[in-house]
């Protein structure tokens, strides 16, 4: 198996557990519940993406293996609960992986897709934070990409870094292991430093009629 394709199981994997973990701590729901938000979490940003740029059938539709890492992973998160939530700093951590990881998974598949760089570094984005957006929404979190911290814009700006090593002949291991960790670095630094793009408006009355 490629490179490639190892990165993108262990990344659902990642965004599996993840999910899981936030699924269970929000409300408590049975096996069905933690099951359905780790899948929508790992499998929703790529999911959004094939169909915006029309790869069909769905990655996870056409490749067990995908559906397997997730099972894998719920079943982790149940087994080893206590010690992943004590180890929410690393778990931190390995997210923040998986979305470095997935931005250049996504960029390089619109690429082989035909769309022009910009719309190819959107969609790397697209796979990195949609999923996370689908599991925030039923568990009653503000979703990252809308909090201040730098999240989707640290995507975009390692999305346009591959295109840039992509451009200059850079092969695909080294243009992943640079990318990402861009996005890795941008990302840490972020939220250790609590820094934050400038708001859109920041003098706007909310008491207003």
């Amino acid at each position: 198996m490629s490179l490639h394709y190892n990165l993108e199981l262990l990344g659902t994997g990642f965004f599996a557990i993840s999910g899981a973990l936030v699924a269970n701590e929000k409300s408590k729901p049975d096996w069905f519940g933690v099951t359905f938000i780790g899948f929508i979490t790992s499998i929703g940003g790529g999911s959004i993406r094939d169909m915006l740029i029309e790869s069909y059938p769905l990655a996870w539709v056409k490749d067990i293996n995908l559906m397997y890492s997730i099972f894998a992973a719920i079943i982790l998160a149940s087994l080893f609960y206590k010690t992943l939530l004590r180890l929410r700093k690393n778990l931190f951590l390995f997210e923040t992986l998986g979305i470095a990881l997935f931005t250049i998974i996504g960029t390089e598949k619109a690429l082989e897709f035909g769309l022009n760089p910009l719309n190819a570094a959107i969609m790397g984005m697209f796979s990195a934070v949609m999923g996370g957006v689908l599991r925030d929404v039923p568990t009653n979190e503000i979703p990252a990409l809308f909090r201040k911290e730098i999240y989707a814009t640290a995507c975009l700006d390692g999305g346009f870094l591959s295109l840039s090593l992509n451009h200059f002949g850079c092969g695909l291991p080294t243009n992943i292991l640079i990318s990402a960790m861009l996005i890795f670095v941008l990302r840490i630094v972020s939220v250790k430093c609590n820094l934050s793009l400038p708001k859109f408006r920041s003098d706007v009355d909310l008491t207003a009629n």
